[in-house]
């Protein structure tokens, strides 16, 4: 069983686990998790802290420093623990554009490309290459893989993923959707398959991943053929900070009338809008959820809304979905939202227990009633179980 250490950098974060595969799996769930670690807020004072289970067993205080100080302390930290020690390190990368359809073993030329992808992804893949770069100068025997969150919609179809703009234009700057999240769409289509006996290739469904970043996607035969985040992750769902779809107009607009150059107005749409933006107080659902005021009600029914207008549309895509997940953040622990999408579902043959709605916080859990024309169920999405599946097989023969 080789030992993975799968590691999640975000725009000011370092997630990361120690997961063990089996060479014979075929699904991520068959994956164990041996501990999880966080660093928060890297770049000021924090703290390193990695749990197994429920149970701290570290908490370590960490001063300044960036993405190449905080991957080197987590690999320090690794090698004080009893345990087995990692034989491959797998990055989560969030845009690998058309150029990865699975997860690779990283050179230098893969390093390249994910750093070229910086202009469309900047709070993320400049971190990702950053750790890796780390790994690389701090265990430089241990093998290194990739996987990308674009890969997953490589089978969206021409139609789907071309946008209504000149062709020549938007061919010579590959203009298109690629969408996102797409290690999370995975695991969860997997799960779904699973759980219900169903063979991958007979799967349509309608997977989300709903947090501080949120998407849809529309699986049919096991493969995405729609997913609302586009040419970057701003497209799609309103968000924790980030305002998802709006009028393409509104950006030169505001540049006019607020005075904003471009990338003030890309900042405005991407950090200061979405369930912040509306309510004026936070991003976290956990929070707005408690609150009773006009503007945090506003901002949690806007964003059901747009996750219900999404699913419904994807519904008229598919034609013959099967089923409707629920994952992410929000989609497990938050009922108000999940509520708030289903209610408008009804007249499409959408029908869910109530109570086990209200009752379900997180986990594997079918939510809708036998006679529903679509099952609804909320699902666990474990990315790093998914990302040291990927990265794993690339291995097989080595690991």
């Amino acid at each position: 069983m080789p030992t993975i250490l799968c590691v999640n950098p975000g725009s000011n974060s370092l997630k990361f686990d120690l997961v063990q595969t089996q060479s014979s799996q075929s699904r991520a769930g068959e994956g164990h998790r041996i501990l999880t670690g966080v660093i928060d807020d890297i770049g000021k004072d924090t703290s390193l802290v990695i749990k197994r289970g429920d149970e701290q067993i570290l908490n370590k205080k960490l001063s300044g420093g960036d993405f190449n100080a905080a991957m080197k302390a987590v690999l320090e930290a690794l090698d004080h623990q009893d345990l087995s020690k990692p034989e491959l390190a797998a990055v989560r990368v969030v845009h690998g554009g058309d150029s990865f359809q699975q997860a690779v073993e990283v050179d230098e030329d893969v390093l390249q490309k994910i750093e070229v992808r910086a202009e469309l992804a900047p709070l993320h893949n400049p971190n990702a290459a950053r750790v890796i770069r780390a790994i690389q100068q701090h265990r430089m025997n241990l093998p290194i893989a990739a996987a990308f969150d674009t890969a997953f919609h490589h089978s969206v179809p021409e139609v789907a993923w071309r946008y209504p703009l000149d062709l020549e234009i938007a061919d010579r700057h590959n203009i298109r959707k690629f969408g996102f999240h797409g290690i999370s769409h995975r695991y969860q289509l997997d799960q779904f398959c699973y759980l219900t006996g169903t063979p991958i290739e007979e799967a349509s469904l309608i997977t989300t991943h709903l947090e501080s970043g949120s998407s849809v996607c529309a699986i049919r035969n096991g493969k995405s053929v729609e997913t609302s985040m586009g040419f970057t992750p701003l497209e799609g769902l309103m968000m924790g900070t980030r305002s998802g779809s709006v009028d393409p107009f509104i950006v030169p607009f505001l540049m006019k009338h607020e005075r904003l150059s471009a990338d003030e107005a890309i900042h405005l749409l991407e950090s200061k809008s979405g369930l912040l933006g509306i309510s004026g107080q936070s991003l976290d659902t956990r929070v707005l959820r408690k609150n009773t005021d006009a503007r945090s009600q506003l901002a949690l029914e806007m964003y059901a809304y747009r996750v219900r207008a999404n699913i419904g549309a994807y519904l008229a895509i598919l034609g013959d979905a099967k089923a409707i997940v629920f994952a992410g953040g929000i989609g497990e622990n938050t009922p108000e939202i999940r509520r708030y999408v289903l209610e408008g579902l009804h007249g499409l043959g959408v029908e869910v227990d109530a109570h086990r709605n209200e009752d379900v916080m997180t986990g594997d859990t079918l939510l809708s009633s036998p006679n529903s024309k679509t099952a609804v169920w909320v699902l666990h999405s474990d990315e790093g179980l998914q990302l040291a599946h990927e990265c794993s097989r690339i291995f097989s023969g080595t690991t």
